[in-house]
Order: C-alpha cells, then structure tokens, then sequence
C-alpha cells in the first residue's frame, strides 16, 4: 500500500469506520424513536454514524499526511496489562480495593520500557482512592477496601 502515508492513522480510522458500521447494523432493528422521545436504536446509530464519520476523516488523513509506521507487536506489554486486569478481577475480594489497585497499577506499569516505581505507586494510590471513591462511595458496590483480615 504505497499511497498510505501514515499506516497508523489509516488503519485506526478503517478500525473505527469498522466499528461504527457494526453498531449501525446490530441496532437497526430497535426503533429510533425522536430527539425527544429516544428509542433503544437512537443512540446506538447515532454513536455509530458519528464513528464512521470519524473513522474515514481519520483514514484520510492517513492517505495525505505522512505519518510514522505501525511499530512493531510487543507481546509483552499486551500480557502484562490483559494479565494484571484478570488477577485483579480475582484477587479483589481477598485484596481489597485500595490494596489491588495499587498492585494493579504498578505490575501494568512493567509493560512499559519507561518504568519508574515512584510514578507508578503515585499513580497506583491515587487511582486507588478513586476507585474507592467512585466504586464503593458513589456506586455502593459491595466490594472489600481493605484485605479480607481487616474486614471483619
């Protein structure tokens, strides 16, 4: 494909025409409704046109600007986020919330080459609270903050 100049953005936008498309598709069959009265199809569409208006906006730009390449696939960075979220999904209710975040965020900061312990146990502890903030305080979730020994 030597007429795309950036690869990145042409196969970002393709991605997003793709997606937008799917969603006008699957939400065809519920009824549309009005701005004033919505049905379950309104915003499923309306998300979904916008998306593809994005998507080949972007696409464009992928074919007139040049851009840097798609770098190359690092496997290590996608395990250690995809597997860091699933031991959190499983660890929480012995973990706690606060504890399990802050481990989360820093074991997924390893996928970076960039790592730096301090900014990741700043990040981790400030996310940390606001996952508690919003889970538990805002949304009531029944979850444990603490590890299940201090729960009791």
């Amino acid at each position: 494909m030597g007429w795309v100049r950036s690869p990145k953005d042409f196969w970002a936008g393709i991605l997003f025409v793709t997606f937008g498309i799917v969603a006008v598709a699957v939400s065809s069959g519920y009824s549309m409704g009005t701005a004033a009265r919505m049905g379950p199809g309104y915003f499923p569409r309306g998300l979904g046109g916008l998306l593809v208006i994005l998507g080949a906006l972007v696409a464009l730009r992928g074919i007139r600007v040049p851009g840097p390449a798609i770098p190359a696939f690092r496997a290590r960075a996608l395990v250690f986020v995809l597997g860091t979220v699933v031991v959190f999904g499983i660890a929480v209710p012995w973990t706690g919330v606060i504890l399990g975040t802050v481990l989360l965020i820093f074991v997924t900061s390893f996928a970076s080459h960039e790592f730096r312990w301090q900014a990741a146990l700043t990040s981790g502890i400030v996310l940390a609270i606001a996952a508690v903030l919003v889970f538990i305080v805002g949304l009531k979730l029944q979850l444990p903050i603490w590890p299940w020994p201090f729960n009791r």
